[in-house]
């Protein structure tokens, strides 16, 4: 959307000339037609987010604190979990953000022992996916539709393995179409990405969380330019859109 595009789009809104619902309506809207089952927030829970930097969003890496906002960072992750310590004062929640900028799924394998395994979550959030099809368009990663897969299925398999009682929630890799980097040359295929790490969900008994449906919804109410600054990352309403969709999957 350009300059001009956009001033008229404000003044449109300003108007009363754009139907504007609320964030819970859009989200309601998008996560409702999955049906999602919900984790359950026990006393002294662990809860990690885990992922690319759409997750990481500027987290102080070498800050190690629970419930630490420069260690959570200022995406979705904080936004959650501000709401579920806020939601849950009786319950001594321990939340942490592992994400880290660029990541792909071999790489949270490569570093899951540290950033996940041996913090024995009681609740796992994942959302990896866009770099393994992102980072394929400028031929600097070789990895396929098919590497994607197999790696995720790995990686959870691993995790139940040594977390048997772990409550997943996987995140689906989303873009929003028409907005800087996200051109036409990212379908099809993109859109088979999106469909794995739905199975994948469904195979490990995970919560899985709609996003691309989200933020579908969300562009009605706004042009793509409000969600997400290049198409790929989440502008503060995109991530307090995303934390919305992530606590309708928390009883």
């Amino acid at each position: 959307m350009n300059s001009s595009n956009r001033r008229n789009f404000l003044k449109q809104l300003s108007l009363g000339g754009v139907a504007v619902l609320s964030i819970p309506d859009i989200v309601s809207a998008a996560v409702k037609a999955e049906k999602p089952k919900k984790v359950t927030m026990k006393k002294g829970a662990v809860i990690l987010f885990q992922g690319d930097s759409i997750t990481d969003a500027g987290r102080k890496r070498d800050n190690f604190a629970v419930n630490n906002g420069n260690a959570l960072g200022g995406g979705y992750p904080l936004l959650a979990a501000s709401s579920l310590l806020l939601k849950h004062p009786d319950k001594n929640l321990q939340c942490y953000n592992k994400g880290i900028s660029g990541n792909k799924v071999f790489q949270l394998a490569d570093r899951w022992e540290a950033d996940c395994l041996s913090l024995k979550p009681d609740i796992l959030s994942i959302l990896i996916g866009v770099n393994d099809y992102w980072h394929t368009l400028s031929g600097n990663y070789k990895g396929t539709l098919q590497t994607y897969r197999d790696d995720y299925d790995k990686l959870l398999t691993r995790t139940r393995e040594q977390l048997p009682d772990v409550q997943l929630i996987i995140g689906e890799p989303f873009a929003v179409s028409g907005v800087k980097v996200v051109d036409d040359k990212w379908y099809p295929l993109f859109n088979e990405y999106r469909a794995a790490a739905k199975e994948l969900a469904t195979k490990h008994n995970a919560v899985f969380i709609p996003y691309q449906a989200v933020f579908d919804k969300a562009i009605t109410a706004a042009p793509g330019i409000y969600w997400t600054g290049d198409g790929v990352h989440p502008t503060i309403a995109g991530a307090q859109l995303m934390a919305e969709a992530w606590m309708q999957c928390v009883k």
